[in-house]
């Protein structure tokens, strides 16, 4: 509890002890309203100068000023009628101020609950300086640095590791309680918290670029971006408090004035004065005003727990109408980790096939040579390789222990004029050839990640219509992959810019109150993530420029999170509904009662302390979304 709310709540038992204590202690008269005065005066005095404050900077119709003008006006009663009983002006005040409390406890809960969660932002960086570790602010690390992270410190900035083994417990970036292992060459984002080894990292970004930098930002800048319920209410109330403002004024003056000059009867000012100034109680918008935003602030803060960054509460409210979720394959159906899944038709041992290859593949940087060279596992002796010559958009042509050996595509081969056997596998196929002659091929095939078939199933099971993907891939490749994944159509061999127009073809058929999700990962799906109703990036592995423009970001790459943030966004938009019905419909009822004297004062306090406590209570379940 903060000091500001110890303060208060100080403040609220003394008056509470107070308000019991006159109605024993055996005093009448000036005396009595004296101690209410001094007890009205311990619990309000902030709300009198917040509402005076109010009237001079010209924004006099907020919650303070109808606060301060039905309790004094019930002080203003209880004098003219010379009643020492002045217990109802300082209840209200009380009540109100207890659910004032009520509701800052609630907030900084949410917002601990929040920050304890993303508690990432690193302290410090080490430093080995003449053998020792020196201690220096992240900012000061240049790129391409090298520091050393000890177990139990924080990973301060991305980089990779180029010495050393640990795990590493991600779950404030990911959610994810399992530990991730990591080694020499592996890469290694900020945030991260080393739980064994010591790590020797290089250094790959500033630490401003760093992962944890850009989540940090993405945080404390999601409260920024209003849902169209948050400037509802923002209008609503604008509208509203006024309005009830007048209509008390107008309850307080016509009837008496209809009673005296049409039915010829007594005015009756009090009673009509008394209902006016209990309209005002009721009707203070704290439950709409307070509630709603805490809703969005606690959903938000539900998915950053799960590894989901939502960059707004407009995005969650979009989200939460998916009903097209369009995917890109490589890095987000996929692992876009390339695997020799097959080696066929091999003139020699399995084995000596890959040695070849992997040899004659050891100066390319190309990704399916790096994979060759993985599912080779061994050192390659490049003593044993001469002649190295790449031919782009082929393969390679190398002299391996003095054997000519060429790896490649069919156009490498029909170049070389030398017959090879087609292959029928899904995948990318290295034939190789030595000495001119055919020896077999390779397949070479991009993995799919574990959860992408789970996570099109979910989709499907909360309420998504249609699943789509997009690739540049052939389209025996990605039928194949659509196919296993269960998605509902696949457009294939496609461009960067393709992507756009196939994802504007998806949106102009769509209907109005549809949104369409684009997921993607490489910085060739910005334009699209930018397109779509929302964009979701994947963060882990996904480029900088998808992640500035995405509207979602999933820290693990796991395409299964999906699901996951659409049934948190509508999990929130529910609670959201729920609230405003809620609210609404008991300050009608209880208005339209306190306007025909049916209620008073204390139905009153329920409508508006009673009300609130119920919607905040309602709004904290946002935050609870471990199981959906």
């Amino acid at each position: 509890m903060s000091k500001k709310q110890k303060k208060m709540l100080t403040r609220v038992i003394i008056s509470a002890i107070l308000l019991i204590a006159l109605h024993f202690i055996p005093v009448n008269g000036v005396i009595k309203s004296i101690l209410y005065l001094i007890d009205y005066l311990i619990i309000g005095y902030d709300i009198l100068i917040k509402a005076f404050k109010g009237i001079k900077n010209g924004r006099v119709f907020d919650e303070n000023f109808l606060m301060a003008i039905a309790t004094l006006g019930v002080f203003g009663m209880a004098i003219y009628e010379k009643s020492d009983d002045l217990v109802e002006a300082v209840a209200v005040m009380l009540f109100y101020q207890i659910g004032e409390l009520f509701q800052s406890y609630a907030v900084g809960k949410s917002r601990r609950n929040i920050s304890e969660l993303m508690d990432i932002r690193p302290d410090y960086a080490n430093i080995e300086k003449e053998g020792k570790l020196e201690k220096v602010d992240p900012d000061e690390v240049e790129i391409g640095s090298v520091i050393i992270v000890q177990p139990g410190e924080k990973v301060p900035i991305d980089g990779i590791v180029i010495e050393g083994s640990s795990s590493l417990n991600t779950s404030a970036l990911t959610g994810e309680s399992l530990p991730r292992d990591v080694k020499v060459d592996d890469e290694i984002i900020s945030g991260s918290i080393n739980m064994t080894g010591v790590l020797k990292i290089k250094t790959t970004k500033d630490f401003g670029e760093s992962t944890v930098s850009k989540i940090l930002e993405l945080v404390e800048n999601a409260s920024s971006n209003k849902s169209k319920s948050e400037e509802f209410i923002s209008k609503f109330a604008r509208v509203y408090t006024p309005a009830v403002c007048y209509s008390a004024l107008a309850l307080a003056v016509l009837p008496p004035l209809v009673r005296i000059f049409l039915l010829g009867q007594p005015a009756d000012f009090l009673v009509w004065i008394y209902r006016a100034l209990t309209f005002l109680v009721i009707s203070c918008p704290c439950a709409l005003v307070i509630s709603i935003p805490l809703s969005f602030f606690a959903g938000i803060g539900g998915a950053s727990k799960e590894g989901v960054l939502i960059k707004g509460s407009n995005y969650l409210e979009t989200l939460s109408k998916a009903n097209i979720v369009v995917f890109d394959k490589t890095g987000t159906l996929t692992k876009g980790v390339f695997e020799v899944s097959g080696i066929h038709h091999s003139e020699l041992e399995d084995a000596k096939l890959l040695e070849y290859a992997a040899h004659a593949e050891c100066a390319s940087s190309h990704p399916i040579s790096k994979s060759i060279l993985s599912a080779y596992g061994k050192e390659v002796d490049r003593s044993r390789v001469t002649n190295i010559e790449e031919i782009s958009g082929h393969g390679v042509i190398a002299e391996v222990d003095g054997k000519k050996i060429a790896a490649g595509n069919s156009k490498l081969m029909e170049k070389l004029s030398i017959e090879y056997n087609p292959c029928s596998s899904v995948g990318t196929i290295i034939h190789l050839a030595i000495d001119g002659v055919y020896s077999g091929h390779i397949v070479i095939s991009d993995v799919v990640k574990t959860n992408s078939k789970k996570a099109i199933a979910e989709l499907k099971n909360c309420g998504v219509k249609k699943t789509v993907m997009l690739t540049g891939d052939a389209s025996k490749v990605a039928l194949k992959v659509a196919e296993e994944l269960g998605l509902d159509e696949v457009r294939s061999e496609l461009l960067p810019a393709d992507k756009v127009t196939e994802v504007e073809k998806l949106i102009s058929e769509k209907k109005d109150d549809e949104k369409l999700v684009f997921v993607g990962d490489g910085i060739n799906d910005a334009p699209v993530l930018t397109r779509a109703d929302i964009g979701i990036a994947m963060g882990a592995m996904g480029s900088d420029a998808a992640i500035e423009a995405a509207d979602v970001v999933l820290m693990d790459d796991d395409p299964l999170k999906i699901s996951k943030a659409i049934k948190i966004s509508r999990k929130c938009i529910k609670i959201v509904y729920e609230n405003i019905v809620f609210a609404l419909a008991i300050k009608a009822g209880c208005l339209l009662l306190g306007a025909l004297g049916y209620a008073n004062m204390w139905a009153a306090i329920f409508a508006d302390v009673g009300v609130m406590i119920i919607a905040i209570l309602n709004a904290i379940r946002a935050l609870r979304v471990k199981n959906l």
